[in-house]
């Protein structure tokens, strides 16, 4: 676990292998895969070249507790970030067939003080990716710059693919370098991501889904603290 926090810390990521129980990613992507390919067919890239973003669904199986509450996935995020802190996005990026190197790039990097953008704060978000299938070197893997979230400006940086197999669970830091790399198989990459952040943090910057009442009465009181979505019926204050 230590050494999960370190890498995250240093490098920018980390993978934890094998954190997500298979039957679980088994039953979500029997479920979701005709969804996902009738959206594709019938939606045009949305996030550059034969790539798409969509937010997800909290429906059974697309949605599980052990996505969102797990454990090993949370101890390491509050490790980070202390122990306030929330899930308020949820979505699905997809790379396919056609799809090419994106520019590298960085996420969500709004200044957090707009009068001093090159300010050095502490880490205030983190990103949860895991896959639905194995993610090799031919699916078109996130590659990231290691330590780059720590150290911006020019400089040669050294981008490394991220492979995952189904089960394993990529935890990075928005800000270290990253870009999306060519999908060259017939199979759409599916990479689902929750984004965690400081409770005291909100920002609109990705379209998510409403939780339907049955499945947010599902949830622990404790859970219900880590969720910050829009509950169906419910007016936001």
């Amino acid at each position: 676990m230590q050494a999960l926090v370190a890498d995250l810390r240093e490098r920018g990521y980390c993978v934890i292998k094998g954190c997500l129980p298979g039957s679980s990613i088994a039953r979500f992507r029997e479920a979701f895969w005709p969804i996902l390919m009738d959206y594709i067919g019938k939606h045009t890239p949305n996030r550059g070249e034969h790539r798409h973003f969509l937010p997800m669904p909290f429906s059974s199986p697309c949605f599980a507790p052990e996505f969102f509450f797990d454990a090993t996935v949370l101890a390491i995020v509050r490790g980070i970030m202390g122990d306030r802190i929330v899930a308020d996005q949820w979505g699905c990026d997809v790379a396919v067939l056609g799809s090419r190197y994106q520019d590298v790039h960085v996420d969500y990097k709004r200044a957090l003080f707009e009068e001093a953008p090159e300010l050095a704060l502490p880490v205030y978000m983190l990103v949860v990716s895991f896959g639905l299938a194995d993610i090799g070197l031919d699916d078109g893997p996130v590659e990231i710059a290691p330590g780059t979230h720590r150290f911006p400006g020019g400089g040669a940086i050294n981008l490394e693919p991220v492979t995952l197999d189904a089960g394993d669970v990529l935890i990075r830091h928005p800000w270290a370098l990253h870009r999306g790399t060519p999908n060259v198989t017939d199979i759409p990459r599916a990479l689902l991501t929750i984004r965690y952040v400081r409770r005291w943090y909100a920002d609109d910057s990705r379209e998510v889904c409403s939780i339907p009442v049955s499945a947010w009465r599902s949830l622990t009181a404790e859970q219900q603290s880590v969720m910050r979505f829009p509950v169906e019926g419910q007016v936001s204050t």
